[in-house]
């Protein structure tokens, strides 16, 4: 085959911006109009990489009037719809960024996102050329849509207040890109799109400024990219969106072919979680008109051949524990084959930085999902101690078990299951493994935070139960009940608390040790500031060792001072510690340090 491939687009942006929103449109532009992705996916955010390709023929009809009647060269365009900037980053080819141009979809009311900040550094870093879509002007007070009508003729047609929202909206984000290194215009007023960024107004609810957005996009391709979009010939290479089990197939794999080509027969490496195999294709498929990958259905045609770029489904023996996310390579002799399977070793290799000595456990489905996780844990510094792709195991559950930080003893889950007998190994478990699990990273960070806290302030609280708390109490008058034997008197706390098994201090000097508190009839194991209470006291006698009205000092371990100063204490509970370190660095210089 000769002549050129058609560029693959990846739609990026912060969540709920209308990524998925936007495809969905694009899809209902045909005659078949194809079922929502965002219905689909967790909490309408996508989670998988998707892709649907959009022929010439299409994108003729709808972008002809804006092109002066010019045609589109490529055969279409294959768009790649993706979790956000994690996937794209991890969607790597030989040459690069597996897309040839983004969108980078921005809600016009919001502006400019974490997400979208992430996204920005990812396209610069890459070099990979985009245009600006600002979604949701529907949205903008006063703003008359008209469904699928061009933004050409939509801006033509605000009314004097509309517009001029829309221009307070508008430089803003101006300003905001303009933070980052990036000069973005107007799509109708860019003179140098090597110098400017096209920025597209659109509402992919109504379909209002979609062609324009199109045509930008097809524009860029046919003026910048006509180079790259012709390595259509040689051995295909393409990346592993998916393995799954399709009736009548087996095991089938969804690819996205983005260099050379690929058929029926052909010897093929892959990589899995022990390193690269070889296996040979022995089914092709492409999904019939504008389906998406993940919702085509029984809308596959067979195919004998494939050439990029493309979305397909491929199946073929002994495709056990290929990892989604990595390279699939076609070879051809022994050579190649060597070569590929040395890249493939190297690829099963996670490129993810772990902790030898202390960390989280995380898994995910696939190895993009597993860097995206792994990348938001460290931008929050949260250290990795073991990272693998697949579902949840018992070896999983112990390797938490064994981390010696409590708050290191959970599972973070991303978009994988648990297997039952590790479901039962965490339920049994002593030492509190956590296990958490969902289709959204946000979610996980949030929840493993919030778990984070109630984890802490349980280990603060046992860790209180255990300290012994500086106090001091006031003998109340006329409260002796018993002088000796032990003593039993009244006393008010007058700062901190008290606990059994305290000794006692007046002036500096050890007078005794508490035995027992009690409050009416009910024993006390301690007593806080402001209780009245009858203490019973070892080692005195009152009259001698201590009198009514003394005010005592109750005694801590050094141990235990040193616990107390890393522990948020009340200003009295200071006053007494620092008191009580006074009194024993006359004996001992560094006590309590």
């Amino acid at each position: 085959m000769s002549g050129r491939r058609q560029p693959i687009v990846a739609v990026l942006g912060h969540v709920d911006h209308g990524k998925t929103s936007l495809l969905d449109h694009i899809r209902s532009l045909g005659t078949d109009v194809r079922a929502s992705v965002m219905d689909r996916e967790a909490g309408g955010i996508t989670q998988h990489i998707g892709a649907t390709e959009v022929p010439a023929e299409l994108l003729n009809e709808l972008c002809s009037p804006l092109m002066d009647g010019k045609n589109f060269d490529s055969p279409g365009l294959l768009f790649i719809d993706t979790p956000g900037h994690h996937s794209f980053a991890s969607l790597r080819s030989r040459g690069g960024s597996l897309a040839d141009i983004a969108i980078l979809i921005v809600d016009v009311m919001e502006g400019v996102r974490p997400q979208t900040i992430e996204s920005i550094r990812i396209l610069k870093q890459a070099k990979t050329p985009f245009v600006i879509a600002a979604n949701k002007v529907d949205r903008i007070y006063g703003w008359q849509s008209v469904n699928n009508r061009s933004m050409a003729a939509a801006m033509k047609d605000q009314t004097r207040e509309a517009a001029g929202l829309f221009e307070k909206r508008y430089w803003e984000l101006v300003g905001s890109f303009a933070e980052h290194g990036f000069n973005i215009e107007l799509y109708s007023k860019v003179k140098n799109f090597t110098q400017e960024i096209a920025l597209v107004p659109i509402s992919a609810r109504e379909g209002e400024g979609i062609q324009d957005l199109l045509t930008v996009v097809i524009g860029l391709a046919e003026r910048y990219l006509e180079e790259k979009l012709t390595d259509v010939e040689g051995a295909g290479e393409g990346t592993v969106l998916e393995m799954k089990e399709e009736r009548g197939l087996g095991k089938t794999l969804d690819v996205i072919l983005y260099r050379g080509s690929v058929k029926k027969g052909d010897e093929i490496v892959l990589v899995t979680d022990e390193g690269g195999i070889t296996t040979h294709v022995r089914g092709m498929f492409a999904p019939r008109g504008m389906s998406e990958m993940r919702d085509a259905g029984n809308r596959w045609d067979d195919t004998e051949a494939a050439h990029a770029a493309s979305g397909l489904k491929i199946s073929a023996p002994d495709l056990d524990g290929v990892l989604a996310g990595t390279t699939l390579r076609v070879v051809s002799n022994d050579a190649e084959r060597e070569e590929a399977l040395a890249l493939a070793d190297a690829e099963a290799n996670l490129s993810i930085e772990l902790d030898e000595e202390e960390g989280v456990t995380i898994k995910a489905d696939t190895v993009g999902g597993l860097e995206a996780l792994a990348k938001e844990l460290r931008a929050v510094e949260v250290p990795i101690r073991h990272a693998s792709i697949g579902k949840v195991n018992r070896r999983d559950v112990r390797t938490a078990e064994n981390s010696a930080d409590p708050l290191h003893r959970i599972i973070l889950a991303f978009s994988t299951e648990i297997l039952s007998d590790a479901e039962e190994e965490i339920e049994n478990s002593e030492s509190g493994v956590k296990y958490l699990c969902s289709d959204i990273i946000y979610h996980i960070l949030e929840e493993r935070e919030e778990w984070v806290e109630q984890r802490t302030r349980e280990l603060e609280e046992a860790s209180r139960e255990q300290v012994v708390y500086p106090g001091r109490i006031l003998l109340l008058p006329d409260h002796t009940f018993r002088i000796s034997k032990p003593a039993v008197v009244g006393v008010r706390v007058l700062a901190g608390r008290i606990h059994v098994g305290q000794r006692l201090l007046k002036n500096g000097e050890r007078v005794g040790q508490i035995k027992s508190i009690r409050s009416g009839q009910d024993s006390m194991k301690e007593a806080r500031q402001g209780a009245e209470v009858a203490v019973a006291i070892d080692g005195v006698t009152v009259g001698r060792q201590i009198d009514e009205e003394d005010v005592l000092l109750v005694d801590i371990p050094e141990s235990h001072a040193k616990k107390l100063r890393k522990m948020d204490l009340t200003s009295a509970e200071l006053e007494v510690l620092e008191e009580l370190t006074t009194i024993h660095r006359k004996e001992s210089h560094f006590w309590g340090r």
